[in-house]
């Protein structure tokens, strides 16, 4: 099994000798106000689905999301987390040389070299906040038949103009651009805007329920796009990708869309609030904050400390972070940090201000 992944609650816990529940898991990028309200219930009331096949393409669910996004339902397929999109994405779109914008999620690349192609990055810098210059990315476009791209970034935080992305993908309409929006949904209102309704035919978005819903142990995602991606993507798909209960969760999301609506923008205001008070708190002159449109911060590290040095200190006191030594583009001097109630928030700001202490 390929695992490019970070933190290992269930690890740390049995190392510590402790329950899983234990631990502060900084780690899980996920939504820190947990599950939209009503949907764990929901689900305990039919329970009685997994005793019958789910509906094999998970269509009805696909109708929900693109109801939701304000797409064509034709222009949406479903699947067992975007996680199988990625790994398909090679395959279906018959690539032969591919280009990654990092540093960023390592799965993409993972993808690229089950399907036999070994990836190129392009990589943003630390000197500019990470942030993505699209006029020096399509200068390295020439050659490459196929980009990843994650907007917002995972793990910097960084989200690429909407006007600019869109711009960028018009003017290469024989290249093909694999748009991950799993973390948009986390941008303020202001400043996020989805590439799902460009209506380009050389674009494919990948949107997660997972992260912003706070479900990801029920593997639902979708790839939006227009006609021709789909079928590509739809010869590859297994049946039954999506199980019952995830499809279940999101109808549900489907059929409470003023509810569902309200608690993005719960989530977007508990994280900008959130997310200032965080900032205050680590603001110390040793660390950089790299700004964020997402649930979590990258934090690079002054140069007497290490990632690992810090990682471990703060497993110490059950505290699990990312510790970003293994995304292509970072190293030791570098964390990432995700947002979660705002008593955990406190603990772990004053558990990384005295692991990082005075220079030495």
């Amino acid at each position: 099994m390929i695992q490019g992944h970070g933190g290992n609650i269930f690890g740390l816990a049995e190392q510590l000798g402790c329950r899983p529940e234990d631990i502060f898991d900084m780690s899980s990028n996920i939504n820190p106000l947990g599950a939209l309200p009503g949907l764990i219930e929901h689900l305990r009331d039919r329970m009685e689905k997994i005793s019958m096949l789910p509906e094999v393409d998970a269509r009805s669910a696909a109708r929900a999301i693109a109801a939701l996004l304000g797409v064509d339902a034709k222009r949406v397929l479903a699947g067992g987390g975007t996680t199988q999109f990625i790994y398909a994405a090679c395959a279906a779109l018959a690539s032969r040389k591919a280009l990654i914008v990092g540093p960023t999620y390592a799965d993409y690349a993972d993808g690229c070299r089950v399907c036999g192609i070994e990836p190129d990055f392009f990589l943003t810098r630390a000197e500019h906040d990470f942030a993505l210059d699209t006029e020096q990315l399509a200068a390295r476009l020439p050659g490459y038949d196929t980009v990843f791209l994650c907007n917002s970034n995972n793990p910097t935080g960084h989200l690429a103009d909407h006007v600019t992305l869109l711009d960028l993908c018009a003017r290469h309409p024989h290249i093909r651009f694999v748009i991950d929006e799993s973390y948009l949904p986390f941008a303020p209102s202001d400043q996020g805007q989805s590439m799902s309704g460009c209506g380009l035919n050389n674009v494919a978005v990948l949107w997660s329920v997972s992260k912003i819903f706070g479900m990801p142990g029920l593997r639902a995602g979708f790839l939006v796009a227009n006609i021709p991606i789909i079928d590509r993507f739809r010869r590859l798909m297994q049946p039954w990708s999506m199980n019952s209960l995830a499809q279940e969760a999101v109808l549900f999301l489907g059929a409470n869309p003023v509810a569902t609506a309200a608690f993005i923008d719960r989530t977007r205001a508990y994280l900008t609030e959130e997310g200032r008070l965080f900032r205050q708190r680590l603001y110390t002159g040793r660390l950089i904050l790299y700004p964020s449109a997402a649930s979590y911060l990258l934090i690079g590290l002054p140069a007497d400390r290490t990632a690992t040095m810090v990682c471990r200190a703060l497993a110490e006191q059950k505290i699990l972070i990312r510790n970003c030594a293994n995304f292509h583009g970072l190293d030791e001097g570098y964390i990432r940090i995700a947002l979660k109630d705002a008593a955990a928030n406190e603990t772990i700001a004053r558990h990384l201000l005295a692991v990082v202490g005075e220079k030495e």
